[in-house]
C-alpha cells in the first residue's frame, strides 16, 4: 500500500486543483471470528458505509462517492489491504459515471493488496462514460502466497438507452495482477470516441459495453471448463473464458451492461464456491 501521505493527494475542491481529490484506504483483518475493517482513512468525497456480516465471518462494505459523477480533473485513489485470514467483499450502490469533460481528463486509480491467506472480492456496478468524458481507470491487484481474488470491470461507452454514442472523448484502462512479484497479467486498453477501434470488426464491432472478469483459479482446466459451462452464455453479446498462470480471465462485449453484469453474477455464482469454499451470498444493496 501506496504511503498514505503521498504528495499530490489534496482534500477538497479548490480554485487551484480544478477537481476533487479524493482518496479511501481501507484495512481489513480477522477479529473474533469475522472480518472487520482495522484501519479506514479518507481525504475527501470518497466514504464507505458501516461494514455488514450478513454470512458471518465474510465483511461485506459499500463504496461511496457522494458527488455521484466525476468530472474533469477530479482524483479518486482507493486502496485495500486485506490481511492474512481476512474475506472482504466491496460493492457499489450504483453505476459509476464520468461526465463530458471540455479536454481535461479523470482519473481513478484502485489498488489491492491480499496477503497470504486472505480473500478479497470487488463487484462493482458499471462505470458509465459520457460521450465526450476523458477517463483514465487504473485497477492493480497484487498478491501474496495463497491469496484468493475474484474482480471484475464493466464500462459503458455513451449510454446506449438514450441514444447516445461515444462519438467524443477518451478512454484509457490499465489492469494488472501479479503474484510474489510475477506478473499475471497487465494490459492497457486506449478507446478515442468516434474512432475506428469502436465500429471495426478487430475492435468493439459497434458494442457500447466491454467488460472483464479476473478470478485465481487454482483447480485444473477441466473443472474450469466445467464451472463456466455451468454458469452458461451472456443474454446478448459475446462471451469468452480462459484460463492462464492459475488466473481465470472472462470477457464480455455486447449492447447492455446489465447482461455484462448477470452474467458475471452467473460466474461468480459457480466460482465462489471453488475458490473460496462459500456459496454466493448477494449483497442487499444490489435488491434497492
Amino acid at each position: 500500500m501506496q504511503p498514505a501521505g503521498r504528495a499530490g493527494v489534496f482534500s477538497g475542491r479548490t480554485e487551484h486543483t480544478h477537481g476533487w481529490r479524493a482518496r479511501l484506504e481501507l484495512g481489513y483483518a480477522p477479529r473474533a471470528g469475522r472480518t472487520i475493517p482495522i484501519h479506514r482513512r479518507h481525504i475527501g468525497p470518497l466514504l464507505v458505509q458501516r461494514p455488514f456480516h450478513p454470512e458471518g465471518e465474510v465483511c461485506h462494505t459499500y463504496l461511496l462517492h457522494p458527488p455521484a459523477g466525476i468530472v474533469q480533473g477530479d482524483a479518486l485513489e482507493f486502496q485495500v489491504e486485506a490481511a492474512a485470514g481476512a474475506h472482504a467483499l466491496v460493492t457499489t450502490p450504483g453505476a459509476g459515471k464520468f461526465y463530458r469533460s471540455t479536454g481535461g481528463e479523470a482519473h481513478v486509480v484502485q489498488r489491492f493488496h491480499v496477503t497470504d491467506g486472505a480473500a478479497y472480492e470487488w463487484l462493482p456496478q458499471e462505470t458509465i462514460l459520457y460521450a465526450g468524458s476523458h477517463a483514465r481507470l487504473e485497477t492493480h491487484v497484487t498478491l501474496e502466497g495463497s491469496a484468493r481474488y475474484l474482480g471484475w470491470e464493466i464500462v459503458c461507452l455513451g449510454r446506449p438507452a438514450a441514444d447516445e454514442r461515444f462519438d467524443e472523448g477518451r478512454l484509457v484502462q490499465r489492469l494488472g495482477v501479479e503474484r510474489d512479484g510475477r506478473p499475471l497479467l497487465h494490459e492497457q486498453l486506449v478507446l478515442d470516441g468516434g474512432s475506428a477501434q469502436l465500429v471495426g470488426i478487430w475492435g468493439m464491432q459497434a458494442q457500447p459495453v466491454t467488460a472483464t472478469l479476473l478470478c485465481t483459479a487454482d483447480f485444473s482446466a477441466a473443472r474450469s471448463e466445467a464451472l463456466c459451462t455451468a454458469a452458461g452464455e451472456p443474454l446478448t453479446g459475446m462471451g469468452g473464458i480462459t484460463v492462464v498462470d492459475g488466473l481465470l480471465v472472462a470477457r464480455y462485449l455486447g449492447p447492455q451492461a446489465r447482461h455484462a453484469r448477470e452474467w458475471f453474477v452467473r460466474l461468480w455464482t459457480v466460482l465462489r464456491p471453488e475458490v473460496f469454499g462459500r456459496e454466493a451470498c448477494v449483497p442487499r444493496i444490489w435488491a434497492t
